[in-house]
């Protein structure tokens, strides 16, 4: 279960209580999707549980930057889509106090066929944004993403790097309660990282609480003043981010191994 709500003081901003994320994959290969529905009908399709997430048990209070570290399919993603609210929990519960800005995939929210231009409202709309706001705050986006000269290109065209500029320029013009962040900021150049840093680091003086996946530990502990080491689902460690992340380190030399 999932609950939403508007920050009214409580204590967490985030509390996740024993929280698993379900999925069920395929255990055999099938061509086309008339004979994946065949199948499906007749019961012959065979599935197997995979649990990305599994008891995971987490409290955010607000105002702290909680840095989330741990190998490819540790379950970072997973657990920012469920905070989110992209995905449900199989079991347990999930509360979140107050609004969100989600940057979790490169993409997300954008019509590709469409300009910079249209998909600045478009997505200012899905954050739930009037038309009337967005004008308003048009010109601030561009100047922040730096994209005048592109505005009326398609965003197919654009590079991973020029889209992640736009997305975050829309999702940090106004303050949100959560801003989470899951390594779309990686493909933008050092120039813009740093920019992107400054004003998280303005956000969270003002109150906003901070999610952000990374695999630069330095970017983790340059930004968070907490970390989460995560590994097949579960909690390996949690608390302050040196600490985390010192614990963390010789990890990444063996798996480089």
């Amino acid at each position: 279960m999932i609950e939403f709500s508007k920050y009214n003081g409580e204590e967490y901003i985030i509390d996740i209580e024993n929280a698993t994320v379900r999925f069920n994959m395929a255990t055999e290969s099938v061509d086309n999707i008339k004979e994946y529905f065949v199948k499906l009908v007749k019961r012959q399709l065979m599935f197997k549980e995979f649990f990305a997430i599994k008891d995971f048990s987490l409290k955010i209070k607000p105002g702290e930057a909680w840095g989330f570290v741990g190998t490819n399919g540790a379950g970072k993603s997973t657990l920012l889509k469920l905070i989110s609210g992209i995905l449900e929990p199989y079991k347990g519960k999930v509360v979140v106090n107050g609004t969100i800005a989600p940057l979790i995939e490169l993409g997300a929210g954008f019509d590709m066929d469409l300009t910079a231009r249209e998909n600045i409202y478009l997505n200012g709309i899905l954050l739930g944004h009037s038309k009337k706001f967005m004008s308003e705050h048009f010109d601030e986006i561009v100047e922040f993403a730096e994209l005048w000269d592109f505005l009326d290109v398609p965003i197919k065209n654009y590079s991973s790097g020029m889209q992640a500029r736009i997305a975050f320029a829309i999702a940090t013009m106004v303050k949100p309660d959560i801003l989470i962040v899951d390594e779309v900021l990686a493909v933008g150049d050092y120039k813009f990282q740093a920019k992107c840093q400054e004003r998280m680091k303005a956000m969270l003086a003002e109150g906003t609480t901070l999610l952000l996946v990374s695999h630069n530990l330095d970017d983790i502990k340059r930004m968070c003043d907490h970390a989460c080491w995560i590994d097949k689902g579960n909690i390996v460690m949690s608390g302050l981010v040196e600490e985390v992340c010192n614990n963390y380190m010789p990890e990444l030399g063996e798996n480089n191994e």
